[in-house]
């Protein structure tokens, strides 16, 4: 590996990441058509430090809220085991509140577990991916449609957090974008816009440390680090945590003004090609 496919790859992970367009699709359509190395399994600690890189973005454009929750988690695992926990309940910090709303979604995420080898199996189906792309489109101009709501930390009920949380587990199927998904899916809830962005991201930071810790632990049992190629994995990592701060940056500023569609068009456009494309070239 060189250091300008890293940068690329940099590139790739930071805007795919966050950009409501599915980098799972993109990926396997990528590597259908195109016949390109799959570097989740041929390079997984390089990998394993891309996705590490965005999650450095999202608790960099949200630290404030990042340290919040970490102090209220502590706080909430106090009062737990604390005679005055019943007492301090009347008023929960909206940071607290939003710890709660975050765990409760991530527990759909673990009725994926069982179909998890179905899921990975539709990476290389291009029909299936190529349809949800344009479902994606469809889920992303929806959003646009939909009514600003009002709810934020403070009024967001665990239902809403259930269903978004399962807007993420459908997230989890190539062609479905994670961030649209769960952004619409808050939208329709009546979350505020700005608060369905951050909730959105916000939740996926339990998701991802998760998967890399896993990933990290095959890495461990079943490859051989090459330490020599560590700068060049550094850079990439980076890269991506660089450009996925503007990413989160410019899906805050469409969210806010209704303006997905745009999104929308080009997950139409790629799925179509794709779809039809893929009777043509077998």
């Amino acid at each position: 590996m060189t250091y300008l496919s890293s940068v690329l790859m940099g590139i790739l992970q930071g805007v795919a990441e966050f950009l409501p367009i599915s980098s799972s699709g993109h990926l396997a359509l990528f590597q259908h058509f195109f016949g390109a190395e799959n570097y989740e399994e041929t390079q997984m600690f390089f990998t394993v430090l891309l996705h590490l890189g965005t999650l450095i973005s999202v608790f960099v454009y949200y630290w404030r809220d990042v340290l919040d929750m970490i102090r209220e988690f502590f706080l909430l695992l106090g009062s737990l085991f604390s005679r005055r926990g019943g007492r301090e309940s009347a008023a929960v910090p909206s940071a607290r509140r939003m710890v709660l709303l975050i765990i409760v979604a991530t527990l759909p995420l673990f009725a994926v577990l069982p179909v998890k080898k179905l899921v990975e199996s539709a990476m290389n189906n291009v029909t299936f991916v190529s349809v949800a792309l344009i479902v994606t489109g469809l889920i992303l101009w929806f959003s646009d449609q939909m009514a600003k709501g009002r709810k934020n930390a403070r009024n967001a009920t665990l239902l809403d957090a259930v269903l978004v949380g399962c807007a993420q587990g459908l997230g989890t199927l190539p062609g479905i974008s994670r961030s649209g998904s769960t952004i619409a899916a808050g939208l329709l809830r009546g979350f505020e816009r700005t608060f369905a962005v951050r909730f959105s991201f916000l939740m996926s930071m339990p998701a991802v440390l998760g998967a890399n810790i896993l990933t990290l632990k095959d890495v461990i049992e079943t490859e051989s680090i090459d330490m020599a190629l560590l700068p060049v994995y550094l850079v990439g990592m980076v890269v991506a945590a660089v450009v996925g701060w503007f990413a989160i940056r410019l899906v805050n500023l469409l969210a806010d003004k209704g303006k997905f569609g745009a999104f929308a068009w080009y997950c139409w456009l790629v799925g179509a090609v794709s779809l039809v494309a893929g009777f043509i070239v077998k």
